[in-house]
């Protein structure tokens, strides 16, 4: 967007104008002593104890509260690859949520490079100034290969929410959208579409939660997925080798024929017809934004249940949902990593918040229902001391 193409008088330019956040004191700076408490000498103590024993970096900095929101630019919302600059804005957007709804403190880190390596080896050396690692933004495959160098290099919590944060909510609304339809996660026939960073992990957090693998067909931009294509490589020849268990070969007309649930995560557009090829009483989320892969109100005619990524229709999947209770909990336990269980326990703890008023237009709660970070947080911190990564 040029210059020429902002208007002062939006709302929106209006609210963005000198940024969404600044950072803010927590102690009295009023008085010499206060300086010499807070900088210098008193602080050289402080100093001094970590350097003896660097755990007490958890009580004595801000670390044990403060994540890095870390991106390349590379696949920014539904932009695309617009570059670190152009990405701030969505990452400074994504640590007033982490503030608003955990009381997380975050930190944008929009990186310059877009090469593997040099994300990884910046993202290392930072870490000490932090107690997690949000990525955000960076494209597939490259942001799998990003997470788990990271995850293994590092002693605290890496978490990339376009990946995770979908799949926790895709499970949370599917749990309870099966208990509304009164089926079982493990006989749901479910077909992905998309194969990229989300639809991966959302096919791993279902197969994690319940839904028999077998039962699950993904599709790409070439068709279904499947042990048929000798050409995928990584992430795909994964889900080749653990889905589609029929063979299953063609379009995504095929995937859904006699399919109980469509989940779409890729943005392609979806042919009424292919939907109407479902088994009746099925479940649609439809989540690519700004515009769904198939129309919730098409959608509606041959399903019982839909759900799609925009806030001006019923059951919003929205990553809000999960991320930042996610953070709060890892935190709270000083959790070195996350794990699937602690995955799952968010999931079943977004699926419980609504669950003794389930509709179908209510299968989850609302991004603004104060009652979700808090449930996520005790449920992910009693998951992290049960699978035994906390410090």
């Amino acid at each position: 967007m040029s210059s020429s193409t902002v208007d002062p008088a939006d709302p929106v330019f209006r609210l963005h104008r000198g940024g969404k956040m600044a950072v803010a004191s927590t102690v009295p700076l009023t008085s010499r002593e206060d300086l010499s408490l807070a900088y210098t000498p008193g602080v050289a103590r402080v100093c001094e104890a970590i350097a003896a024993d660097p755990a007490l970096a958890d009580e004595y900095t801000w670390a044990s509260h403060t994540v890095a929101v870390v991106t390349d630019g590379s696949a920014v919302l539904g932009l695309g690859n617009i570059g670190p600059r152009a990405a701030l804005p969505v990452m400074e957007g994504k640590a007033v949520l982490f503030k608003q709804f955990a009381g997380v403190d975050a930190v944008p880190v929009c990186l310059d490079t877009q090469d593997v390596d040099e994300i990884v080896a910046v993202v290392r050396a930072l870490a000490p100034s932090f107690g997690g690692i949000n990525l955000e933004d960076i494209s597939a495959p490259r942001c799998f290969e990003v997470e788990r160098r990271l995850d293994e290099a590092l002693d605290i919590p890496v978490f990339h929410d376009d990946q995770h944060g979908t799949a926790i909510v895709v499970l949370a609304a599917l749990r309870n959208a099966a208990t509304l339809l009164d089926r079982k996660l493990g006989d749901l026939r479910v077909t992905v579409s998309g194969a990229g960073a989300a639809g991966v992990a959302v096919t791993k957090m279902l197969v994690a939660g319940g839904v028999n693998p077998d039962q699950v067909v993904v599709c790409d931009s070439k068709g279904i997925i499947g042990r048929h294509r000798p050409e995928l490589t990584g992430a795909k020849a994964e889900l080749a080798a653990s889905t589609n268990a029929d063979g299953r070969v063609g379009d995504i007309t095929e995937a859904l024929r006699g399919a109980d649930v469509l989940i779409g995560v890729s943005g392609g557009q979806i042919p009424e017809a292919a939907v109407a090829g479902m088994a009746p009483g099925g479940i649609v989320f439809a989540l690519a934004n700004p515009t769904p892969e198939v129309h919730p109100e098409v959608a509606a005619r041959h399903v019982a249940v839909v759900a799609t990524g925009r806030s001006d229709y019923p059951n919003q999947i929205n990553n809000v949902l999960a991320f930042p209770g996610v953070f709060r909990g890892a935190l709270d336990a000083r959790a070195t990593r996350i794990t699937e269980g602690m995955k799952v326990a968010a999931a079943d703890a977004i699926a419980g918040v609504v669950a003794e008023s389930l509709t179908a237009e209510a299968i989850v709660p609302s991004p603004l229902d104060p009652r979700v970070a808090p449930a996520v947080a005790e449920a992910v911190a009693e998951a992290a001391r049960r699978d035994g990564v906390t410090r």
